[in-house]
């Protein structure tokens, strides 16, 4: 199970504030991220499947909530949940906070679900204190972020802004093979509006987006720093499936001149690449590659038997659209090298790719300055992974990113958040939609 540090008993009703009550911000924290996890059994850690069951029931856990605390509450065309003060919801132009609440299988509870989390307490400090943010604001509760499901990331973001595709549409779900439009079209979701590109958020409408998420990597925690603004994004091109294709053999009887080995040739490869991230690198360029999913088929693989193919998935991510670009011919260009090295052959399934986002330079600056009004030192840095965020930038809409210290990673059982920084970057939150730009 994921953890949150410095556990305390929650002192507050979920359900049921008191009139008038002003909400104790740890215990809603805690007793919120408890609910979710409540909610998102699995074996290890938790799982939120984008567009499932599991997935609405935090929705609707969240709409309670916001509920009990008079907050308004909608749920949009595309089965994202919308919370605002009352007088706001119907604002003609408004400021956005949020992000998603699906999870990867096997997941931690906190990537995603932070950010809604931090823009519900924001909100409902504000109804209980009669406070006025600088502009309206709505906090959207999103599905379906994570590529874990359906290959396609930022799903439900993407719908939002009228940029979800036909063929992300007819993308598979990793278990039951149904498509994406068929799970979405179960929920009731207006799948014909997103497939035809319109918009289910005016776009010209949002002021600006910004989005709290736990780091998903080490730097805030090697630093020893609780809370930094975003920069940018880094953008992505990914294969879900490449096989290399080779030929059986006996491990014994096959002389290294004579062998078609896939296994070795996708070592020669990725040793390639290797050596070519490195040199980007050295130039002083951003560049990650990562090939998260490698395999024979079981039903075959032996120790004594060349396989006659595997599979591998590939990842490459940049904050440069040209670095991008250049190691998408770079890996074609390897592939052809090894493919008459070795005498084998590559097999790309569809690339799926999103590009690069940096934040609004007016938005880091606001952030930047809230950060010193909560009295910290108000740090910048990039973003590895994606986030809705990069959606909302590349729509033309002013974003910005707060992130939040957290160990062990993400994607995994183990994220661990302290309460203590989740807090403060809630605080970031609300001094800066106090202040607006």
């Amino acid at each position: 199970m994921a953890v949150m540090k410095k556990s305390a008993p929650s002192g507050m009703a979920a359900h049921s504030p008191r009139k008038g009550a002003v909400p104790d911000a740890e215990a809603f924290a805690r007793d919120l991220f408890d609910e979710a996890a409540r909610l998102s059994p699995a074996d290890v850690g938790i799982s939120r499947p984008a567009y499932s069951a599991t997935e609405t029931r935090v929705l609707e856990a969240l709409r309670e909530r916001a509920e009990a605390w008079g907050l308004a509450v909608r749920a949009d065309r595309g089965g994202n949940y919308h919370f605002a003060l009352p007088d706001d919801m119907d604002a003609g132009r408004f400021a956005v906070v949020g992000s998603h609440v699906d999870s990867v299988h096997q997941g931690g509870n906190y990537d995603g679900l932070a950010g809604v989390a931090a823009g519900l307490l924001c909100l409902i400090r504000a109804k209980a204190a009669g406070q006025r943010f600088a502009r309206p604001v709505r906090c959207i509760a999103m599905r379906a972020e994570e590529s874990h499901w359906f290959g396609p990331c930022y799903i439900g973001s993407k719908g939002l802004t009228g940029q979800l595709t036909g063929a992300e549409l007819a993308a598979v779900h990793r278990d039951d093979g149904r498509t994406l439009e068929s799970h979405m079209r179960a929920l009731g979701i207006d799948v014909d509006a997103i497939r035809a590109g319109r918009p289910l958020l005016d776009t010209a409408s949002v002021l600006e987006y910004v989005e709290l998420h736990i780091e998903q990597g080490p730097m805030l925690v090697e630093k020893r720093l609780p809370v930094a603004v975003v920069s940018g994004i880094r953008g992505n091109f990914r294969h879900r499936r490449i096989t290399c294709l080779g030929e059986a053999g006996h491990s014994g009887a096959v002389p290294r001149a004579y062998r078609r080995d896939p296994v070795f040739a996708l070592a020669d490869l990725l040793s390639r690449l290797d050596d070519s991230w490195l040199t980007i690198l050295q130039k002083g360029d951003d560049l990650v590659l990562t090939s998260g999913v490698v395999s024979t088929d079981p039903r075959t693989n032996s120790l004594s038997r060349i396989p006659d193919k595997v599979t591998f998935s590939f990842d490459c991510r940049s904050q440069s659209g040209a670095v991008l670009d250049g190691m998408r011919e770079m890996l074609r260009e390897e592939m052809h090298q090894v493919e008459r090295a070795r005498r084998v052959e590559f097999v790309l399934d569809d690339e799926l790719s999103t590009a690069p986002a940096l934040m609004d330079g007016k938005v880091i600056a606001g952030l930047r300055a809230a950060m010193a009004r909560t009295g910290l030192e108000p740090f910048v840095m990039p973003s590895g992974g994606g986030h809705d965020a990069a959606v909302f930038a590349n729509a033309g809409v002013p974003s910005g990113m707060i992130f939040v210290r957290n160990r062990n990673g993400s994607h995994n059982p183990d994220e661990a958040l302290d309460v203590a920084d989740f807090l403060l970057g809630a605080e970031v939150l609300y001094n800066h939609l106090l202040e607006g730009e």
